[in-house]
């Protein structure tokens, strides 16, 4: 209920008006007040002296002990130790002023409508307060207030709506109750929906009130799998450790028997490190037990995520991004987890990496020791290395003299480097990988490389440049080959012989490259310049055949028709095997960049010329081998990118010329393809774009993030929603914006390589070719619809396609998911509350989403 001020009764009393701001310190005997009472009226004071009562209006304040009011209107009554407060209605009738309380002992501020209270005995009525406790709001109509700081209520309202009146709230309506300082104490209460009882009720009910994040209930979200039935997701209890330290436990379950579980915690502490770690087992069943088509597939995936702060410890780095498990996880549970994104769902493969870095000597040596792992989930094979070992040193001039005067001698502008790498690694399948005898498949290896180099200007416009790069290895093992004659014919044996081994190469090149400029003035309407810079190079290399049988490298054995086979010893070494065949060939390659400059109102700089790039790199590389006793020239390689619309649209391809034909096989034969009518032939070339018709949408959504990370810097931000403000930053697409009224965009990639059909004895195009959309666009302000979906040109079938409604109910979130067709076909509900921060962002968070951070 909302007070009025009619109770401000002055007649037949003698007043005094004072005008502007009022400050009196007051310290009455026997009035009961037992410390100084400061009162502030910002606007004006009225006092009846024969009553012994003051009227504070606008702005007042009243200061006593650990008690503090400040109020539009304050009444203090010192004979009857009383103070009233309320608001007062402006010239528009909008009540403004609410009475703000503070008791002391580190409670919150409590905004009220009314308030009476007794500062002799400490007691007092509250009418229409709210109050935040926990990140939940709590109102009630009025609220009495006694000398022990329990407080008891009556028509109350737990929501988490901020609002004073919730326009559209999920509450629990509490008849009556009790607040205390730990706890909220109800008798009858029952659930409130947009206003509307629910028939869910409660004869009595205890509500935990700590100062600090508590655990509690995760609410799930309701829908329908395809394969696997109704559904209950993601329902859970959350764990607060402590301000640095929470967990979500969440399950699943299907109607038809599947389930999943998992644990998602996360750990902070400021100034240091961040991160979080998830585990997720999933038993996914499909079919009907007892049939043929039935299955049972048990998958386990494992996520964690490390970062550290580079102040916390300068010279020292540490950071993880792990994502491990079994290649059908994603596949088998589909859209059954809010963390299933779009991208898992179509991702091929999973890779992970925990590095630790140490630099010493004033940076100039640097230490990387590392974990990898990387999975293709279509195979099902598995690449590890447990560790990789790195040591790099800053290149220096060794000729060089510290006290030298002057330029440098060109002896003094050698330059050499040393790194140094060591791995132990191992290539399997990951059913394979943890039987038994799984880790000892192993292999590893230590590199050394020394690269000398010499950069000097020649003839004024060219740089020479040259080098010599030796490389060694070590090894623990190599391989023998040979072939076995047994009853089921012949077949190649490869032995492993342990004992440490040494493999070495080097090469030596030297080049030059410079820069050609061409401009053209046409003059041709607002276009007046066409810009070409050309950067050719070439290099002439060279590298011994070590498959010489002087180093060792390389040993042969006679198959079982005579015919000599010649193999690397090193060749399964995890850094690989000096190249045989000797190389003495000369490298090229051209550069091609192309702008235009064209006049433009709008940018006054560089002669009010605006640059607009028309070909931003078009590179042809490749090399001619002189010593080789066939097939000289390289593959021509080509690649390039623009971009159209003002930067709107980006363009990228690619591709090979092979400038040699093939024979009826299909084989490389030493014939030039200009020979049978053609300059080259084209093996394989991409093709690739995306574009936005709304590109100024991710942008206002950066600078909405930006500003209210500043406006929130200076209040300062709780530990909870500074970690909500770096999720939205690290990945704002997770999240619906309401500021963006629209937003569309496409994606498409085209891909071509030719290889050879066996069955038509031709050379055979295989294309692959896909479009993808994504968008959004906002029904009402509070209503916005999102959708993701695209086309297959060779497989003739839309893609994975979804849709999802979003309903922005201010401090809860309600969505409709909807996979329509395919292997996901599914839909879900989701009603969730939502964070304070999202709220002020007005962002929603992805039902299709990962991670739940409410």
């Amino acid at each position: 209920m909302s007070a009025t001020n009619k109770s401000q009764d002055t007649s037949k009393s003698k007043t005094v008006d004072t005008t502007k701001s009022v400050s009196d310190t007051t310290k009455k005997k026997g009035s009961g007040l037992q410390a100084e009472v400061s009162i502030i009226a910002v606007d004006s004071q009225k006092s009846e002296v024969a009553k012994n009562i003051s009227h504070l209006y606008r702005g007042a304040k009243v200061k006593y002990q650990d008690f503090e009011l400040s109020a539009d209107y304050i009444r203090l009554d010192r004979n009857k130790k009383k103070i009233f407060a309320s608001g007062i209605y402006d010239k528009t009738g909008k009540y403004v002023g609410r009475p703000i309380v503070i008791m002391g002992n580190g409670e919150s501020p409590k905004t009220v409508d009314s308030l009476y209270y007794d500062y002799e005995k400490q007691e007092g009525n509250t009418y229409g307060i709210m109050t935040e406790v926990d990140g939940g709001f709590i109102q009630a109509n009025i609220v009495r207030k006694n000398i022990y700081d329990e407080m008891s209520i009556y028509k109350g309202l737990y929501s988490t709506c901020n609002l004073p009146y919730p326009h559209t709230h999920f509450g629990i309506h509490i008849t009556k109750g009790i607040v205390t300082k730990n706890q909220i104490i109800s008798g009858p209460a029952y659930l409130v929906v947009m206003g509307v009882p629910m028939p869910v009720a409660f004869p009595f009910a205890f509500f935990p009130k700590p100062d600090k994040r508590a655990s509690g209930f995760l609410f799930p979200s309701f829908g329908e799998d395809y394969t696997r039935g109704f559904s209950m997701r993601d329902i859970g209890w959350y764990l607060a450790f402590n301000d640095y330290w929470d967990s979500e436990i969440r399950g699943s379950l299907y109607s038809k028997g599947s389930w999943e579980a998992s644990i998602n915690t996360r750990y902070t502490v400021n100034y240091k490190f961040n991160g979080g770690f998830n585990i997720r087992y999933a038993n996914t069943k499909t079919g009907i037990e007892g049939t043929s088509n039935y299955g049972s597939n048990k998958d386990f995936n494992v996520t964690w995520n490390h970062t550290q702060r580079q102040e916390a410890n300068p010279g020292t780095s540490f950071s993880a991004s792990v994502n491990f498990g079994t290649s059908s996880f994603f596949q088998n549970t589909g859209t059954g987890s809010t963390q299933n994104t779009y991208e898992n769902l179509a991702r091929n493969r999973m890779g992970s990496s925990i590095s630790y870095g140490k630099v010493f000597a004033d940076g100039k040596v640097n230490l990387t020791a590392s974990l990898t792992h990387n999975q293709d989930m279509a195979t099902r094979s598995i690449q590890m290395s447990l560790p990789n070992i790195s040591l790099n040193v800053s290149s220096f001039n060794p000729f060089d003299s510290k006290d030298r005067v002057g330029e440098q001698k060109w002896y003094q502008r050698i330059n050499v480097g040393y790194s140094f790498q060591a791995q132990n690694s191992v290539s399997t399948i990951d059913t394979l990988l943890f039987k038994p005898g799984g880790f000892k498949k192993f292999q590893n290896g230590f590199q050394h490389n020394i690269p000398i180099s010499l950069s000097l200007n020649a003839f004024k416009y060219f740089q020479f440049n040259t080098s010599v790069n030796y490389t060694e290895r070590w090894y623990l093992q190599s391989t023998r080959q040979s072939i076995d004659n047994t009853a089921a014919g012949y077949k190649q044996r490869i032995d492993t012989v342990q004992g440490f081994n040494r493999a070495y190469d080097y090469s030596v090149s030297t080049g030059l490259s410079t820069k050609v400029y061409g401009n053209y003035y046409p003059k041709i309407g607002n276009l007046q310049q066409i810009r070409h810079v050309v950067t050719p190079s070439i290099n002439l290399n060279y590298r011994p055949d070590f498959s010489d049988p002087r180093y060792g490298f390389y040993q042969q054995y006679n198959d079982q028709y005579g015919n000599r086979n010649v193999y690397s010893i090193f060749s399964q070494g995890v850094y690989g095997s000096p190249s045989a065949g000797k190389s003495a060939g000369i490298g090229f390659s051209i550069d091609n960049n192309i702008e235009a400059k064209v006049k433009s109102k709008s940018d006054t700089t560089d002669g009010g010329l605006k640059k607009i790039p028309i070909l931003q790199g078009l590179t042809f590389s490749g090399n001619y081998n002189f010593v080789a006793d066939s097939l000289k020239l390289s593959p021509i390689t080509f690649s390039g990118r623009t971009a159209f619309f003002d930067q709107k649209m980006n363009v990228n391809f690619n591709g090979t010329f092979d400038p040699y034909s093939v024979n009826e096989n299909g084989v490389r034969v030493n014939r030039y393809a200009i020979k049978d009518g053609s300059l080259a032939r084209l093996t394989n070339f991409g093709l690739s774009f995306d574009y936005s018709l709304n590109p100024k949408a991710a942008k206002s959504r950066n600078n909405n993030i930006d500003s209210l990370r500043k406006e929130m810097s200076g209040a300062g931000m709780t530990p909870e929603q500074a970690q909500a403000l770096a999720r939205i930053s690290s990945d704002p697409n997770a999240f619906v914006d309401f500021n963006i009224p629209w937003n569309l965009a496409a994606s498409f990639s085209f891909n071509m390589a030719k290889s050879f059909n066996s069955s038509t004895r031709r050379m055979q195009s295989q294309i692959t070719s896909t479009l993808n959309l994504h968008g959004d666009f906002s029904v009402t302000p509070k209503w916005k619809v999102t959708f993701q979906s695209g086309y297959d040109f060779k497989q003739k079938e839309v893609v994975m396609t979804s849709f999802n409604i979003y309903r922005d109910l201010h401090c809860w979130d309600m969505s409709f998911g909807w996979m329509p067709f395919g292997r996901f076909r599914s839909y879900n509900v989701t009603i969730r509350a939502k964070a304070s921060i999202l709220q002020d962002l007005k962002l929603t968070k992805r039902a299709s989403s990962g991670g739940s951070y409410f």
